[in-house]
């Protein structure tokens, strides 16, 4: 079957994906393997552009989220699964680009802003947090992908790949496809705090998680802020709880009851959480399930992402030929 397009999207090994990955990346990716031909790297060396001192967990995080998504339906015979270390072209191109990538360009970057905002070290920005964004470029268009799949808020980052293209395009003739985005409106899961669903806000029900554990973090979960009591009137556009109802009822009558019940006072929160993680735990749990089951068996997980190294190297290694060709570096000698 011919394919719309390739994509490359990934993740980086920083912690346990949860629930808000799932809705939010995960589903999407797997709903694309079929019409695109899908790249998806776990992105070891981004991590360390913030955590590269936080090493000694590294290769399980590699591990866990290789375990995530795979459960989430990520299918090695559809898509090519790989850790970006795994394929050291990706570090030759990301020095390639560097040449001819402006320093303003990426000083401009609003990841680069925020992220030395929350500097705390004391020592500043590195030289790989600032170069992140020539790094995305290359794990982009090293596979020629002309597809990414991106939030609203990620437009700058692909822009900005979309930049270097056109400048090493210019420079050395057309070599890479300029990638397009694929907008998506991806789910925005609150975490048990209210907040945004986060590894960085402790307030997240990962994909790891046993069920009375994600029973444990939906009884604690924040609710309507001016539902004190029972019998109270509810307001579930403000409350997180209500957010799950919205993902997980297939019931347009009962989620319009809940609804109901809720602003009258006569739905109280713990019967509405309850019916909230049943949900949940129907929807995602056997996804949840399967990650058990693969957690068993690692050492088929560890072939899947040595066969995608393989396959993503092969792409690799062709991209690179071509660029040292434009550049005059295929040495005869």
């Amino acid at each position: 079957m011919t394919k719309k397009g390739r994509i490359l999207s990934g993740h980086r090994p920083t912690g346990r994906l949860h629930i808000g990955h799932y809705e939010g990346t995960l589903r999407t990716w797997a709903a694309l393997q079929d019409d695109y031909d899908c790249f998806f790297e776990i992105a070891d060396w981004h991590a360390l552009t913030t955590g590269y001192a936080d090493i000694e967990t590294m290769q399980e995080r590699i591990e866990q989220i290789a375990i995530d998504w795979l459960a989430s339906g990520l299918d090695p015979e559809r898509s090519t699964l790989f850790v970006q270390s795994d394929v050291p072209e990706h570090a030759e191109l990301f020095l390639l680009l560097g040449m001819v990538t402006p320093v303003s360009w990426l000083e401009r970057c609003p990841t680069y802003k925020d992220q030395i905002a929350n500097l705390t070290d004391g020592t500043g920005p590195g030289f790989g947090l600032l170069g992140y964004p020539v790094l995305q470029a290359a794990d982009i268009v090293i596979y020629r992908a002309n597809v990414v799949p991106v939030g609203e808020d990620q437009l700058p980052h692909l822009e900005l790949t979309r930049e270097i293209v056109r400048r090493f395009n210019n420079i050395y003739g057309e070599t890479f496809p300029e990638p397009e985005a694929m907008l998506s409106e991806f789910a925005l899961v609150p975490g048990i705090d209210g907040r945004k669903m986060s590894k960085s806000y402790d307030n997240a029900i990962a994909l790891a998680d046993a069920p009375d554990e994600v029973q444990a973090k939906m009884r604690s979960m924040f609710t309507d802020p001016e539902k004190l009591r029972m019998g109270d009137p509810g307001h579930p556009g403000k409350c997180p709880v209500f957010v799950y109802h919205r993902m997980y009822q297939d019931d347009e009558a009962r989620l319009e009851e809940i609804k109901t019940e809720c602003e009258a006072g006569r739905l109280g929160c713990v019967d509405c959480k309850i019916e909230a993680t049943e949900k949940l735990l129907e929807k995602v749990g056997p996804v949840m399930e399967r990650r058990r089951e693969l957690s068993e068996n690692l050492d088929y997980v560890h072939e899947v992402l040595r066969e995608g190294a393989a396959k993503a190297s092969k792409v690799a290694r062709e991209t690179m030929s071509e660029v040292r060709t434009a550049m005059h570096l295929d040495s005869t000698i």
